[in-house]
């Protein structure tokens, strides 16, 4: 594709600003239209008892332009921001209005599992967070949404007939469709157009109740009393105001949904490798007599959100997905314009074998050409390719059943995160299963007693993609037992006095993770678009990293000043070690969450040449670039060796 990960992302904050330009637009002429209501109104009660004529003087009152100012501020503004808040939530709230119901974890239905093993291999090849999975069961339409403000916070939205009807093989199309929109930064504008519509429909709404309002008083007042009907005038204009306002604004919604759409299924492609599968979906939407519909009531406003067209209109001017054949032919030129059958698939088809197992050592991961994949690490965030999904099939498949069950469900998810984090080395294991005895639920104790031993003897690349796998599981937590989570792998990470780089990314993804889909939804707001006031910070961290990559200070150095003339940025001032530390990190990385993409891409290319300086890299550095990537809202695929 023409674009990457960070160029994307600040299209989507472009077309964010475009949006709002245009709802400002949209709000200035309901100001208007709402100001010659009021002064038609104003003129017609205030007309000439002998002549009958209006006065329109009123027109000009500056009063009455600042109560339709003022009104409309409130009534637009307000509605928006109400279902703004109301949609804080992020994608948990979409998914649970249109119906559904989260898929647990551990389900043994084989429909439901198999549709969860597809999300799970494409977070792994993506190197995003697993995102809840909810299923709409009363929906037979074949349909699919990703919905949140964050990669943190999305969800993926399935209908029942899209998990019935579509083979493996296409309802990966459907998922990579739809990983492709969390990845490309849409679901925030998403939430934003449902936000912004809503203020303009409230327009129309209070014309609505005003003109019944009026109506039903109007019967019981004396037929002498003339003075209802510009009431009700008002309320038929305001309808009419809202009625255009929400007609211009589904246009814009049509139009900047359609585009977003074309794109995600070039990034669909391009991740799976496999037009047939997406396309396989498309037509069998085309040859279904429920085709992608939604029957939910809140359809309508989530609409632009789906795979496919979610609700039927009057003209395809409000379409918010392109005609399906149009879709079909980009994806296979030699289509013949003939639709397939969707009948039920009987029995899920297993997994496609991946090309490559994961045996071997970490000094064998370590020395075949890693220093190759971390250089275009960077250039693949976003963009995770064929071989990723195979090697995250592969991953997938060659985990013992007991580490995998323990991943689906909260109890086994705690425990296999204790068990990846207890040392090997005696005195510091004593250390933590002494504490875990007396601080952990007696039930998940034991779970990682009996899990430890597995894990010990897993391949150290599973490390984090079993987190990942793990991570739906442990967003089901209680409040409390999150909190007793949280203490308790703090508690572990420092019951040796001192945090290796395994220890230190394992904790920032989980907690960077758990803490922003449970208290918070990040604003994405760029608050640094210059280096000014970043420069210590990129120090500090890249001081770091050549630190903990190299023996000595001499090639510390030498990593530091590779890097930032790799980033062109060969002023900044290589650290002392005592300036530095994983505490700096964590520091350094909360202010660059805020920076613009372009800054992003900069730091992440220069933490990547670091830790390649010396040619070569381990797995735990690996990691460490892993969990720098993903703080910053950057998701890096598993790095593959050549």
């Amino acid at each position: 594709m023409a674009t990457d990960f960070f160029e994307r992302q600040d299209i989507a904050r472009r077309n964010t600003g475009r949006l709002v330009f245009l709802f400002v637009l949209a709000v200035l002429a309901i100001m208007v239209s709402i100001d010659l209501l009021l002064a038609a109104t104003m003129g017609y009660l205030s007309r000439d008892p002998a002549t009958g004529a209006i006065d329109w003087s009123v027109a000009g009152d500056l009063q009455l332009a600042g109560i339709a100012v003022v009104g409309t501020l409130v009534v637009v503004g307000g509605g928006s921001l109400f279902k703004i808040a109301q949609l804080r939530g992020g994608g948990r709230v979409v998914a649970e209005e249109l119906g559904g119901r989260r898929l647990s974890p551990d389900t043994s239905l084989p429909t439901e599992r198999q549709l969860l093993n597809v999300v799970e291999e494409m977070a792994i090849a993506s190197g995003t967070p697993a995102p809840p999975v909810y299923l709409l069961d009363a929906e037979e339409g074949i349909n699919a949404f990703a919905a949140g403000f964050t990669i943190d916070d999305a969800v993926i939205g399935v209908t029942r007939g899209a998990v019935e009807r579509l083979p493996r093989e296409e309802l990966q199309g459907v998922i990579a469709h739809e990983f492709s929109h969390i990845l490309n930064g849409d679901m925030r504008l998403n939430i934003r157009l449902i936000g912004l519509l809503n203020g303009i429909l409230i327009i129309g709404m209070l014309g609505y109740f005003m003109l019944r309002v009026t109506a039903f008083s109007g019967h019981r007042r004396s037929s002498r009393d003339g003075n209802s009907m510009p009431l009700m005038a008002l309320g038929a204009g305001l309808m009419v105001v809202g009625f255009f306002g929400t007609f211009f604004g589904n246009l814009i919604k049509a139009g900047v949904s359609r585009q977003r759409e074309f794109l995600a299924d070039a990034s669909a492609v391009q991740f799976t490798r496999q037009p047939a599968g997406l396309a396989g979906a498309l037509k069998r939407i085309g040859g279904f007599q429920s085709g992608s519909a939604v029957q939910s009531p809140n359809a309508p406003e989530a609409s632009h959100m789906f795979f496919g067209r979610a609700t039927s209109g009057l003209s395809g001017l409000f379409a918010t997905h392109p005609p399906l054949a149009e879709r079909i032919r980009k994806l296979e030129p030699s289509w013949t314009g003939q639709f397939a059958e969707a009948t039920p698939v009987l029995a899920p088809q297993p997994a496609a074998a991946g090309v490559a197992g994961l045996a071997g050592s970490e000094a064998e991961a370590v020395r075949r050409g890693a220093a190759g994949s971390v250089a275009s690490a960077v250039d693949q965030i976003g963009q995770p390719s064929t071989a990723h999904l195979q090697y995250a099939a592969t991953l997938v498949k060659g985990l013992p059943p007991a580490i995998v069950g323990a991943a689906h469900e909260p109890y086994g998810a705690r425990a296999l995160v204790y068990a990846l984090l207890i040392d090997r080395r005696t005195e510091a294991r004593e250390i933590q299963t002494a504490h875990l005895s007396g601080a952990a639920d007696p039930g998940v104790y034991k779970e990682t007693l009996t899990l430890l031993p597995l894990v010990e003897s897993l391949d150290v690349r599973a490390r984090l993609p079993l987190v990942d796998i793990a991570l739906p599981a442990l967003r089901a937590l209680t409040d409390a037992q999150y909190r007793q989570f949280r203490q308790n792998v703090v508690e572990l990470v420092a019951a040796d006095q001192s945090i290796d780089l395994f220890e230190w990314s394992l904790q920032r993804i989980l907690l960077h993770d758990l803490e922003a889909q449970r208290f918070s939804v990040p604003s994405g707001r760029v608050r640094h678009r210059t280096w000014h006031r970043l420069q210590s910070h990129f120090e500090v961290l890249l001081s770091t990293l050549a630190y903990a990559g190299h023996r000595d200070a001499a090639a510390a150095r030498e990593a530091f000043e590779q890097a930032t003339r790799h980033a062109e940025l060969p002023q900044a001032r290589f650290r002392p070690d005592d300036e530095c530390g994983l505490d700096a990190i964590d520091a350094a990385l909360t202010v660059f969450e805020d920076a613009a993409p372009r800054i992003k891409r900069q730091v992440l290319q220069a933490a990547a040449a670091c830790i390649a300086a010396d040619q070569t890299v381990t797995t735990a550095e690996a990691e460490l670039l892993r969990a720098i990537s993903a703080s910053l809202g950057c998701p890096m695929p598993p790095l593959l060796s050549p």
